[in-house]
């Protein structure tokens, strides 16, 4: 599988079969990438929750692509009143799709969007647990450190985790280094941070928090094997 970053915590993980998942797309205010929208190849979208900074760029991207959305029932009604096309899921729930397993986990956050002028609730929250090509893969979604998630590593053993470090919105590296064990994960990819100066972080001081091999730090508009 590939995967490729963004910055902040968007980033595309490309199937074996070349099937194409993005997740919590941030394009356009995104300082960090350089990458058009338009040019974003997508076959689902995968939201963690409404907040512009993960889903500014998803009704362009679907519109573009036709792109199944796979988030939180609430903001899923929402994208589909918009005539988009969409798979409602809530916390706890796991569907099997072309690709692999998807199950919504929770995740300690907010979610909102603002329309006309007015932050607007769009429901819970979430994370991905997947399991894809043989691979099981976690991506946190903007949370803080909890303690479920040393359920999620004692449930199935996870090969990646995908976490923020940012720190002021999210866990900052400490409590992501913490996640990470209580996940006992066999790699890490930091995520959201660097974008604002609130959450600016250095990746390999936390890569530095873990044992050696276990962070991999990507850098924006890049790709690598996972």
């Amino acid at each position: 599988m590939k995967f490729n970053y963004y910055g902040q915590s968007t980033f595309v993980i490309t199937t074996e079969n070349g099937t194409k998942l993005l997740f919590d797309p941030f394009f356009t205010s995104n300082p960090l990438t350089k990458t058009d929208p338009n040019s974003i190849e997508a076959d689902y979208i995968l939201v963690s929750h409404a907040h512009n900074d993960h889903a500014e760029d998803l009704p362009l991207i679907a519109k573009n692509t036709n792109a199944q959305i796979i988030g939180m029932v609430e903001l899923t009604d929402f994208y589909m009143l918009q005539g988009l096309n969409v798979h409602a899921m809530n916390i706890g729930g796991q569907f099997e799709f072309p690709f692999g397993t998807v199950k919504l986990t929770h995740a300690q956050h907010s979610s909102s969007m603002f329309i006309n002028g007015l932050p607007v609730y769009m429901g819970e929250p979430v994370g991905f647990l997947l399991d894809i090509d043989g691979k099981r893969i976690y991506y946190s979604g903007d949370t803080s450190n909890f303690g479920d998630m040393e359920l999620f590593g004692k449930e199935k053993p996870i090969d990646l985790a995908i976490l923020p470090i940012g720190d002021n919105f999210t866990m900052g590296p400490h409590a992501a280094s913490s996640a990470a064990k209580r996940l006992n994960t066999k790699s890490v990819i930091p995520v959201h941070y660097n974008t604002y100066p609130l959450i600016e972080q250095d990746p390999y001081a936390f890569a530095k928090m873990l044992p050696d091999g276990v962070v991999t730090v990507v850098e924006p508009d890049t790709e690598v094997e996972i």
